[in-house]
């Protein structure tokens, strides 16, 4: 298992260094779309969610950016779940 876990945390160096240089808004505006995308909601409707709250972050997208976006969200939270299932096992 560690091997797998070692693995992982090697090939995803670069996306959690890229997520560690945010700043405390940009989290918080993260922290938002994820909440939305966990409900369900489509990322268009995640993004005019998280827009209202942190209108500073608000991230400007149209028909070629938005795939390259939600990617990036689903990436975000594979990652995050991935990393909360490392440390259950980890304990």
């Amino acid at each position: 298992m560690k091997e797998i876990i070692d693995l992982y945390n090697q090939s995803s160096s670069w996306f959690e260094e890229s997520i560690q240089e945010r700043t405390t808004d940009e989290i918080a505006y993260d922290e938002a779309v994820i909440k939305e995308l966990k409900k369900g909601r489509s990322i268009k409707k995640a993004l005019k969610e998280a827009n209202k709250k942190y209108p500073d972050e608000a991230l400007q997208y149209d028909k070629r950016s938005i795939n390259d976006i939600a990617a990036h969200y689903d990436y975000l939270l594979n990652h995050e779940f991935i990393k909360n299932k490392i440390q259950q096992i980890s304990n």
